[in-house]
């Protein structure tokens, strides 16, 4: 079961990408005269559509979008104190080479998405693998609505 808050979080955050990619099929095709210009009053059609958004101009292949793409992706945020907390706690008990904790609740800390590539894991089924990171997280996956583990072996250096 999925609280209120969580389902609301997931409707909102799947919102953002439809917006996006109808607001990048509008910006994608060439104006054309039939396309309404900008004083005239906007038609019942276009109404629906959002209007081009920055975020979707990112995906256009112009080279000053690339540019303020690439600006974006390094502004994204760093993990919230709850998530670092998580990813102490593992980096702790499995030693991973690469570890992603991410609340994908929609903030209120319920549901948390894990990746964790660990040497620990060499030789271990998945299900052995993710007991491991339960095990590692304890008693505090009681207070959460789910998590998501995905696990990974690290490829060999020889």
């Amino acid at each position: 079961m999925i609280c209120t808050a969580c389902r609301a979080a997931m409707r909102s955050a799947r919102a953002p990408r439809v917006r996006a990619i109808a607001a990048l099929g509008a910006c994608a095709s060439p104006s054309s005269p039939s396309s309404p210009s900008p004083s005239s009053p906007p038609s019942q059609s276009s109404r629906l559509l959002p209007r081009p958004s920055f975020a979707a101009r990112a995906f256009s292949t112009s080279r000053t979008l690339r540019s303020v793409s690439a600006a974006l992706d390094q502004e994204i945020p760093s993990m919230t104190p709850a998530e670092a907390s998580i990813a102490e706690l593992l980096a702790e008990k499995l030693s991973p080479t690469q570890l992603l904790v991410q609340d994908v609740s929609g903030g209120c800390g319920s549901m948390y998405a894990i990746d964790i590539t660990s040497a620990a894991f060499r030789g271990q089924t998945i299900l052995k693998q993710q007991r491991m990171v339960n095990a590692a997280l304890g008693d505090l996956v009681k207070g959460w609505h789910g998590v998501q583990i995905r696990t990974k072996v690290p490829a060999d250096d020889a």
